[in-house]
Formats: C-alpha cells, structure tokens, sequence
C-alpha cells in the first residue's frame, strides 16, 4: 500500500511538471567579461533576464498536461484497488485463523473421544473380549487426530505469520486471539446495475481513465506533426562599470516558427504507436469490464452452491453421528465388528472438520463478493 502510495505521489507530481510547460520559462543571468594586457584593463558586466514561451497552437502541450493528469487519476484508482485487496486479505487471514482455532478445538475434543475409546477397549482386552488388533486400530485413530491436531497448529502459527505481515509487523513475535467461532454470514449484499458496478470499480476506472490518457497521447503525436511557434524576449543591462550599472538598458524581443519537413518518419511512426497503445488499453478497459460482471457472478453462484453444500454436510454429520451411535450398541451386544464402529467413528470426525471448512470458505466465497463489487472504499490517500 505504501508503495501505491508513492506510485500515486509521483503521478501527480508528473502531471504538476507537465503543467509547467503551459507557461513561460524566465531564466535571470549574470555575464561578465574581463580583458587584461598593455592597455587599460576592462570589465564589463552585463546582466538581465531571458523568456522563452512556446505557444500551443494545436493543443499538444494541453494534450500532453491532460494526458498526465488521466494517469494520475488512474494511478489514484489503482491505490484503491491495492486498498481493497489488501483489506479482502487481512479479513481472509483473519477468519481463516478463526478457523484454524475452531478445527484445534474440535480436534482436541476428538482426541479425547478417542481416548475414552481406547481406554474402554484396553479395559475390554484386558478381561478378553476383544481381540489386540481392535485396540491397535484404535490408539492409531488417537495417532490420527493428533497428526490433523500438530497441522492444525502449524498452520495458525503461520497464518499469524502471514497476518502479522500484512500488517506491516514482524511475524517472529505475532500472536493473536481471534477467538475459535466463525460468524453468521449477513443476507446478501444488493448487486445493483451493472452500470452502478462500473462505476464502484476501481480497476475498472483505472483502466478507463489509462485508455483516455492514451487518447490524449494520441491527440500529442498528431499535432507533433504541424508547425511550433516559439516566442522569446530578453532584458539585459550592460555596463563597464559600477557607476553605470543600471544606465544602459536593452530589450530584445523575437520568435521562431519552426515546421518539420523530414524526419525519416519519426512523427508517423510515433502516431502509429500511440494509436496501437488507445486500441490495447481500449481492449485492457473492456477485458476489465468483462472479469468485473465475471467475478459478481461467479461469487452469486459459488455462495448459493456453498449455502446448499453445507446443508448436505450438516445432514452428513447428523447421519453419521446416527450411524456411529447405533453401531457402537451393536457392538456391545456383539450384533458388529469393530471394524465397523471405527470407520463410522473416522467418517464422523471427518465430516466435522470438513464441515467447518465449509463455513470458512462461504465466508471467504463472501469477501471475494464484496471485493468484486468493490464498495466505497476511501484510503484517503495524502
């Protein structure tokens, strides 16, 4: 963001110094000249001030100064979308870590679950109901959730990482506690006319306002090709020594109109460019466009599918939660193998986590929404 923010600083001073050229150049000087040998020696010190103003007769220097001023523009909207992006990270980051905390949480119950499961089996064995490989099975399901438990937290600590760095800090000493519970998504924002979009966008202005600074580059090489009228004046004041030094006073006014007669082609390949360049960034603005009402669309469609996903996950869980309940009573009574009970068992814990995931990526389906249609965001840019 910073370095947008520069990008921004620099456009704008461009666009200052291109501005400049829409007024005259006055220079002050100062020319003494000094003769020394058999004769009296002479000093003579002449002094004034020198103008040079070119006109614009066909608009090239307006053309030029607007041009600067539209990738200014552009470069401010550019800022924008670097704000937007970065803000739509932090809050991915953000609720990821959530997530990461809620899947430790869910693990850690899952690990004590299996616990209680293998102590019960070992209690089992002992007293020679149930056979060595039964309570294998079972303390390698232990081993199991505790593996998902170490990447589980290899991954908070390197979305704390990741955060610390987007916000600008070191992430050797980031911690954070973003709590373990995702939010309720809100009702769905309100899209809007496509038009509207358009104009929220701020890649969608940036590269419309570069089409129509390429435009006025166009206007620039074309007018490039008449003839420059060049005016000039000078007041200077001459004299050999102090006592007159601001006697003799002289003007001098003149001016230059100079029309190019050959170049070897110069100024039309220079045409030729610029009106290559208004034709890409003219295709650049309408590809823009296109991946605007893309990217609406693909996030309306990804969350509606996302909705009616984790309803079937949820329904999974519950099922398997059934499932699990039901066989480890047909277990105890013989009526089922274990075999049985610990894939029912695997396939729920399984289903919990997945459906977890679930809930973080509507909610990052619902950032990528909100970036797409991009809002009013105002970095205030200084």
């Amino acid at each position: 963001l910073g370095v947008a923010l520069q990008r921004l600083r620099a456009a704008r001073a461009l666009a200052r110094r291109e501005a400049s050229d829409l007024f005259p150049d006055v220079d002050g000087f100062i020319d003494t000249d000094s003769t020394f040998g058999s004769g009296p020696n002479r000093t003579s010190i002449a002094w004034g001030i020198d103008a040079a103003y070119q006109v614009d007769l066909w608009g090239q220097i307006q053309s030029r100064v607007e041009a600067e001023r539209l990738r200014a523009e552009a470069t401010h909207a550019d800022y924008h979308a670097v704000a937007l992006s970065l803000a739509a990270e932090v809050a991915r980051t953000w609720f990821s870590l959530i997530e990461a905390h809620a899947q430790l949480a869910l693990l850690d119950e899952q690990i004590e679950t299996n616990r209680t499961g293998l102590k019960a089996q070992e209690l089992r064995f002992g007293r020679g109901f149930v056979r060595s490989a039964d309570v294998l099975r079972q303390r390698q399901l232990v081993e199991s959730t505790l593996e998902q438990a170490v990447v589980a937290k290899a991954r908070i600590e390197v979305l704390e990482h990741q955060l610390a760095v987007l916000l600008g800090q070191l992430p050797q000493a980031a911690s954070y506690d973003p709590g373990a519970e995702l939010p309720a998504l809100p009702p769905l924002p309100d899209a809007g006319l496509p038009s509207e979009l358009l104009m929220r966008r701020p890649d969608v202005r940036r590269d419309y306002l570069a089409f129509l600074a390429a435009d006025r580059d166009l206007e620039s090489a074309v007018s490039a090709q008449y003839p420059r009228l060049s005016l000039t004046g000078s007041l200077i004041n001459v004299a050999e020594d102090p006592e007159n030094l601001f006697r003799d006073w002289f003007v001098s006014i003149g001016s230059q109109l100079i029309a190019p007669l050959l170049d070897g082609g110069q100024r039309r390949a220079e045409v030729d460019r610029t009106t290559a360049v208004v034709r890409q960034r003219f295709d650049e603005y309408g590809q823009t466009m296109l991946n605007a009402f893309r990217e609406v669309e693909d996030n309306l469609a990804r969350e509606r599918y996302q909705i009616e996903r984790i309803e079937r996950l949820n329904a999974q869980v519950s099922l398997a939660q059934l499932a699990s309940d039901q066989l480890v009573k047909q277990y105890l009574i013989g009526d089922a193998s274990y075999l049985d009970v610990l894939s029912a068992t695997q396939s729920q814990q399984r289903l919990q986590r997945e459906a977890l995931s679930a809930r973080l990526e509507s909610i990052l389906i619902r950032i990528g929404l909100y970036l797409a249609l991009a809002g009013d965001f105002d970095a205030r840019p200084q």
